[in-house]
């Protein structure tokens, strides 16, 4: 059996797989070793620079060449250093012996192949082959976070904030532990959703992503061995913290652009993984509340859905129009956080100075941001079908005088009306409560003239404090 969309084991590269292109380019296989000889030839490249007698400056015709086996990276490349990992059963070696035959190119000069060949025992010098897949991962997670991951994001809270403005002044009834509370705006409930997802927002994008290049152990002892004259902590930091060369035709510095982690074992700690991944979890968990909360007022009428031309929403009721885009990301953020959750309790424990363990498990973080970032697309159809429905949220307001009650007993209160609070539990609870019984009340009261009108002409569609000036607020 081929591989396809209909014969992949994992929903990501099968029914969803036309959704995820975008993020496929960085967290996929061919990605991952697009890091990585990424990360060799800059290593390569930047070793040149150091002075080394052995290893002089590269010409600028290498350096062109070496650039653009990074920027022209294809399927076919992967596939070919997918066929040498057959042979040496080891994927990193493999990538430098792919990247070894590209010195033989017979596209390049004779003098720039002689050139490529005489340092070649360069490539992977003095890495451990976790200097290459830590660099690459956060390569990976860098790439994803700002071209996936935070723009979905982003498209949901503009989408909220949109909303947030426009119902801000569209009074709604609150319900606390499912009973009828204080009424609040519609904008100001999905304000409070903006503010939380802004928050995390940034810490998504604050997290530093950090990269280690100090060999087997993290002590540079193969470094020293070869060359002990030579500071290769400074070294190294150049070289991870150095933004990528822009253009192969200059003989600028190059680097990674990463954060420097100066101390580690064999692995980099993967302490900012679980930062950020954490981070990812907690907006996700925030979605699945606004979604659980969405297909409630959905439920009572709250929200009407727009039709899309052909679509059905049960095989055998032909009136059903369901919250199916509010349902899949609520499914979709559980299966992401899932797996962020292990990623992140797992990826910071290894056994002395490395195990394997986190070797598969780091494989799958494509796993859980695509499992985000199709329900953030998911969330943001849904969003964009949502008609408000004023009716239902009138008429459930004319069917709650009983909310008033806090208002009346707060001003009873104001103005020393022994029992405020008992009052109006004798003449609210469990009671079917009306605008009469309520007005009665009030005329009854000992309070000043004013705030008797104030509460006569107060009506719970009124009673929402500063709910639309906050929810324009975000």
């Amino acid at each position: 059996m081929s591989l396809s969309t209909v014969t992949a084991l994992s929903p990501l590269d099968g029914r969803y797989a036309g959704k995820l292109a975008r993020l496929r380019p960085f967290m996929s296989e061919q990605g991952y070793m697009h890091c990585r000889v990424q990360v060799e030839i800059t290593w390569f490249i930047a070793l040149s620079e150091v002075g080394l007698k052995e290893f002089p400056p590269l010409s600028l015709a290498a350096r062109q060449h070496l650039l653009g086996l990074v920027e022209r990276f294809s399927t076919e490349d992967a596939l070919a250093i997918k066929a040498i990992e057959k042979t040496t059963n080891h994927d990193v070696k493999a990538v430098e012996y792919w990247i070894k035959a590209q010195f033989e190119s017979t596209a390049l000069s004779e003098a720039v192949r002689a050139e490529l060949a005489h340092v070649q025992e360069f490539v992977h010098f003095a890495c451990t082959s976790e200097d290459i897949n830590n660099t690459s991962h956060a390569l990976q997670l860098k790439a994803a976070r700002a071209e996936v991951v935070l723009p979905g994001l982003d498209g949901v809270i503009d989408r909220l904030r949109q909303m947030a403005h426009r119902y801000a002044e569209v009074p709604m009834l609150s319900r606390t532990h499912g009973q009828t509370a204080s009424p609040t705006t519609v904008g100001k409930e999905i304000a409070n959703v903006v503010v939380r997802l802004r928050q995390v927002r940034e810490q998504i994008a604050s997290v530093s992503l950090k990269a280690k290049m100090n060999g087997a152990v993290g002590n540079y002892n193969a470094h020293l061995a070869a060359w002990p004259e030579v500071d290769w902590e400074a070294f190294s930091q150049r070289v991870v913290e150095t933004p990528p060369a822009t253009r192969a035709d200059t003989p600028d510095p190059v680097g990674l652009g990463l954060s420097f982690q100066p101390y580690s074992i064999q692995i980099e700690p993967h302490d900012y993984m679980a930062e950020l991944f954490d981070a990812v979890a907690r907006a996700n968990t925030i979605l699945i509340d606004w979604s659980r909360d969405v297909w409630g007022y959905i439920s009572l009428g709250y929200f009407k859905q727009r039709l899309r031309e052909g679509e059905i929403g049960s095989s055998t009721m032909p009136h059903k129009v369901n919250p199916i885009d509010f349902e899949n990301a609520e499914g979709n953020l559980g299966l992401a956080n899932a797996v962020l959750h292990h990623l992140s309790e797992k990826l910071p424990i290894s056994r002395w100075q490395r195990d394997l363990t986190d070797s598969t498990v780091l494989r799958n973080m494509g796993v859980a941001l695509g499992y985000a970032a199709l329900a953030y697309q998911s969330m943001s159809i849904g969003l964009d079908k949502l008609e408000l429905n004023e009716e239902a949220l009138q008429a459930d307001l004319d069917a709650a005088w009983e909310v008033l009650a806090e208002p009346i007993q707060t001003v009873m209160r104001r103005y020393g009306v022994q029992g405020a609070y008992e009052q109006l539990k004798d003449v609210t609870r469990g009671k079917s409560v009306t605008a009469e019984a309520l007005h009665g009340l009030i005329r009854s009261l000992d309070i000043p003239e004013e705030a008797r009108q104030r509460l006569l002409a107060m009506t719970p569609a009124s009673y929402v404090g500063k709910a639309s000036e906050l929810a324009r607020r975000v």
